[in-house]
């Protein structure tokens, strides 16, 4: 299946075959052919045009036309055996772009098959792109639309936009308190796992509160005791239904920044040991060793 979309275009009466494209297309997309610069696979080419820079005769161009998908599975499968430096510049390439989609496709397939992550600038992103789909580059982790007119596809929801909740701090170093209200404990928006990006700058050095969803409701004292402090990644094991995409996110999320230590809040009901789960299997997954502490909630709002 074909799609229109942008890829590059080579001049056959410019090229040279001089081959300076090549080392900038780590993707693999390009070849020397009969003495010429070749496109051999739609399915390489991600149309951003790093190889038209070092092109001496200018015979390289960006165009739209029907197209095979680009890939970015069977991109890193190529990428990953030219080596870390090559990871590195691919990572970048797609970061400095904005392809956040690509860029979460590309980390989560090193984290899947336990290859490295180098030191890297991820991308500066203002809205979050769901991890873990491998739905493409025009991929949006909601649409936000109000009344009977059709959503715009490509516009991605203003409240999901990622940002840090900066606290009052008095000469006394506490918070300042909202007069007549307990004060919110909340640094970062948004904490749904769902929506969360993996590269936000909010997790570096952070100490994480992963909750059930149902524990801010159970208990009184979660934002003075529990939230403070911390940094929130909210999910339910039950009724979420992309718990091996949970599991991902939260890999790529230990394996980009350091993480100081893990709070883990569920629910007493069976079904919420998920949360650990999903936490361990993380962990496992990103090679990482994190201090995890528990805790349980009662129905009735106390802590076991």
């Amino acid at each position: 299946m074909t799609m229109k979309r942008k890829i590059i275009s080579i001049d056959d009466t410019k090229c040279t075959g001089c081959g300076q494209c090549i080392p900038d297309c780590p993707e693999g997309a390009l070849q020397i052919i009969d003495g010429k610069a070749r496109l051999v696979s739609d399915l390489f080419c991600d149309g951003l045009g790093a190889c038209i820079g070092t092109c001496p005769e200018g015979a390289i161009s960006i165009i739209e036309r029907e197209a095979e998908p680009y890939d970015e599975q069977k991109v890193m499968a190529v990428i990953v055996t030219q080596g870390i430096p090559v990871i590195k510049a691919h990572l970048e390439h797609l970061a400095g772009h904005g392809e956040t989609a690509l860029y979460n496709e590309a980390i989560e397939y090193l984290i899947e098959n336990s290859i490295p992550i180098p030191d890297h600038k991820p991308p500066v992103m203002k809205k979050p792109v769901p991890f873990g789909t491998r739905s493409g580059r025009n991929t949006h982790s909601a649409v936000c639309h109000a009344g009977p007119h059709e959503p715009n596809p490509f516009a991605g929801c203003p409240g999901e936009a990622a940002m840090n909740i900066p606290k009052e701090v008095t000469h006394t170093g506490h918070q300042q308190a909202i007069v007549g209200m307990s004060k919110s404990e909340l640094r970062q928006w948004p904490v749904q796992l769902a929506l969360l990006n993996p590269a936000a700058s909010y997790f570096q050095n952070a100490d994480l509160l992963i909750s059930a969803d149902c524990t801010p409701f159970a208990y009184g004292e979660f934002h003075q005791e529990f939230l403070k402090g911390r940094i929130l990644i909210i999910f339910c094991p039950k009724l979420d239904t992309d718990i091996e995409g949970y599991i991902s996110k939260l890999a790529a999320i230990f394996s980009l920044h350091a993480i100081k230590s893990i709070t883990i809040l569920r629910m007493e009901v069976p079904c919420c040991g998920g949360v650990r789960h999903v936490v361990e299997k993380a962990l496992e997954k990103s090679q990482k060793t994190i201090p995890v502490d528990e805790k349980t909630v009662t129905i009735n709002g106390s802590i076991v």
